[in-house]
């Protein structure tokens, strides 16, 4: 039987694929998951009709990113942090810190996607790295400043 894949199935194909399975592989397995649908002309053309939707929503959120991107360029965040003696912080700067900052400066981004090895510790001007899309990141500058 002449399937259609609708998701990646393991050892059989990927999703949008057509594949030659035994009929009850398909009838009891692939098409009651809705892994799948039997292949047939309208069949064949909904599937594509949905792949490009889908490719249309990739290169939609793709130039979104990018001009995400753009705006982030020139941002500087500015950070103030109780400093203790030889201007070492109380506490550490995170990545909530850093996405509650840019929340000010009117840009939404969620703090999983900023990129940060270790929390920041100490007082100066880092550069941090902000995953926007895949493929796509911007950097911004993120100064701790100390408070009076």
């Amino acid at each position: 039987m002449k399937i259609i894949l609708r998701n990646d199935v393991e050892s059989v194909g990927k999703a949008g694929d057509l594949v030659n399975v035994s009929d009850g592989y398909a009838r009891n397995f692939l098409i009651p998951r809705g892994l799948g649908i039997e292949a047939s002309n309208k069949s064949m053309k909904v599937l594509k009709n949905e792949m490009d939707m889908a490719e249309r929503k990739v290169q939609k959120d793709k130039k979104a990113a990018q001009s995400m991107a753009e705006r982030l360029e020139g941002v500087t965040c500015t950070i103030s942090r109780k400093v203790g003696q030889q201007d070492k912080l109380f506490g550490s700067v995170s990545t909530k810190d850093i996405g509650d900052a840019l929340r000010e400066h009117g840009i939404e981004i969620d703090k999983r996607n900023i990129l940060l090895e270790d929390p920041i510790k100490s007082l100066g001007e880092f550069s941090v790295k902000i995953k926007l899309h895949s493929g796509i990141s911007a950097d911004i500058k993120v100064v701790v400043a100390g408070e009076a």
